[in-house]
């Protein structure tokens, strides 16, 4: 049973490794500007991580330590774990699964929509309390204001891949017809009836169009993009974990076999 204990103890010990990618994805989440300001995800996922490395420490300790009761609790625990570990991936992949950019002509950036994105995701930014807070953070990063650094030229601009949440937004949609002067400044609109966003546009550098419903999809899109490859990360770890928590179930049953087969070669049964 001593080998089997280690056995098991080795196993726990590889799911404690294997909360690393989780709670780093999290953290990951948490740096990006557009999570930050959010803040849907991240903290659920690192929660979920931690609870996964304690839950592993426990078995760990149980295994070596050959303590019944931790190990009980570890696979009971874990089950519970790797459930909410597949609901929150199924989850993510569920809400991501719609939404992708526009091209438009001339254009190498892609423009965004909110009715492309998925009804739970713009709730997320609906509300005029929950935007003014979302809008008041975007504004005070440098997403925008980095644009103007990297492109000084219409062309270099037309021709450059940004990011969603700064085509969004940065400047005013394509269709306005408004005039370049640099990135985050456009002067003389042809078509202001084109989109109701073409009216909210403003060059003062804190407001942009950051009132858009333009800017809301482009952060839906980022966070998008970066929620699918979090989901990534967390559905390998995911298919991990119910390998290691299967080997574990096997190793914790022939434990109990083997403790049993010595009882009765000792006569206690």
């Amino acid at each position: 049973m001593a080998l089997s204990n280690n056995v098991i103890g080795a196993i726990n010990f590889v799911a404690m490794l294997l909360s690393i990618p989780v709670i780093g994805a999290g953290i990951w989440l948490a740096t990006e500007p557009d999570n930050s300001c959010v803040k849907i995800l991240q903290w659920p996922v690192i929660i979920l991580g931690m609870l996964i490395l304690k839950v592993a420490l426990a078995g760990f300790v149980g295994g070596f330590w050959r303590i019944p009761w931790l190990l009980i609790f570890y696979l009971i625990a874990m089950l519970i774990l790797i459930i909410l570990l597949a609901c929150l991936t199924v989850f993510i992949y569920m809400v991501t699964v719609r939404g992708s950019g526009h091209r438009v002509p001339s254009r190498a950036y892609l423009e965004y929509r909110l009715d492309d994105f998925s009804g739970w995701l713009r709730r997320r930014v609906h509300s005029s309390y929950k935007w003014n807070r979302i809008r008041g953070c975007l504004s005070s990063s440098n997403t925008c204001a980095e644009l103007n650094q990297s492109y000084h030229m219409a062309q270099d601009f037309f021709n450059a891949h940004i990011s969603p949440l700064q085509s969004g937004c940065c400047k005013p949609p394509t269709e306005c017809g408004y005039t370049f002067v640099n990135p985050t400044y456009w002067i003389s609109p042809i078509n202001i009836a084109a989109d109701m966003d073409c009216l909210k546009w403003n060059n003062d550098q804190n407001q942009l169009c950051y009132n858009c419903d333009s800017c809301k999809a482009g952060l839906l899109a980022n966070l998008k993009r970066e929620w699918r490859r979090a989901d990534i990360i967390l559905l390998i770890t995911l298919i991990a974990l119910i390998c290691v928590y299967l080997i574990g179930c096997c190793a914790f049953r022939n434990a109990k076999t083997e403790d049993l087969f010595r009882r009765y070669k000792q006569g206690y049964t």
